[in-house]
């Protein structure tokens, strides 16, 4: 398979998705059931339908679902109030913003005029574009990692919190040297995920002997191939990179993306120094 085709590939798969969401707008619907739809794994799915697509699930729901109720306004006796909750909201004054903002105009106005509602594009342009010549992508044989991990919830951008704790312990107990490493590691997808419901690990490589503390625990992040593209500059920017790897990288590759979830690793002490110059590695797992 040829570059091209894995990008044609990756377009079909997606659409596959979407056509099978589509059917099912009354149903919940869970990233895991759509990545095996698309037989995509499903610790990435949600990154690579955002690169192909241009917007997360949860906005192509919403696009196919306000289709529908446009539709329904024209076709259906159905109340505004009906098809509002069919729809998913609340109440019919946030249905009436939420078609407004994309029809540009109350489902009411809309109504009256009879015609045939336009299909709603989803977003044509990708923030990745004007950071291509930022990153490279090595694909690498990566040796399992023993690590103590120790649980985040909530806020990604708040994992700094729980680090800090874990690096005080790890101070107290003189665990920390010149090359200790550090990870974090991230189970959720936030473009899809409440956010006092997101998932990750901060966890430090040390001697096995450690006293952990209650909450900890010891956990192996796995080896094996892995497509590793490294960050400098603040943890708030690495989206970037993130957005460049999987909306650009992965389906212009030969390569699936294997089934465990990304990793960082921080290559330097951000204590010490600008964060111009935090250097952050993201390991993709790769089959």
């Amino acid at each position: 398979m040829n570059r091209s085709q894995t990008f044609d590939s990756y377009s079909t798969r997606i659409g596959k998705v979407v056509a099978w969401m589509s059917t099912r707008l009354d149903q919940p619907l869970t990233l895991a059931q759509l990545a095996e739809v698309g037989h995509f794994s499903p610790w990435h799915f949600h990154r690579i339908y955002r690169g192909q697509m241009g917007e997360t699930v949860t906005g192509t729901l919403r696009r196919l679902r306000l289709h529908r109720a446009a539709s329904e306004l024209l076709d259906s006796p159905r109340s505004i109030a009906d098809i509002a909750r069919r729809a998913g909201y609340g109440s019919v004054a946030a249905f009436t913003r939420a078609f407004g903002s994309t029809y540009r105009c109350t489902p009411g106005a809309f109504r009256q005029r009879r015609t045939v509602p336009p299909d709603i594009a989803p977003a044509a342009s990708h923030p990745f574009v004007e950071d291509l010549h930022m990153y490279t992508a090595e694909i690498t044989i990566l040796a399992p990692v023993r690590v103590v991990a120790l649980p985040h919830r909530g806020d990604y951008q708040k994992i700094g919190t729980t680090f800090d704790r874990l690096m005080g312990w790890a101070g107290r107990n003189g665990l920390l040297g010149p090359n200790t490493r550090s990870f974090g590691v991230y189970y959720d997808a936030p473009s899809e995920t409440p956010v006092d419901e997101l998932r990750a690990d901060a966890c430090l490589q040390v001697p096995a002997n450690a006293p952990l503390e209650d909450g900890m625990r010891w956990i192996e992040i796995a080896g094996g191939r892995h497509a590793t593209v490294v960050h400098t500059g603040p943890y708030a920017e690495l989206e970037r990179a993130y957005d460049w790897l999987f909306c650009q990288w992965l389906p212009n590759s030969f390569e699936e993306a294997g089934n465990a979830p990304v990793y960082e690793e921080y290559l330097n002490d951000p204590s010490s120094l600008p964060p111009s110059e935090w250097k952050t590695a993201i390991n993709l797992p790769l089959k």
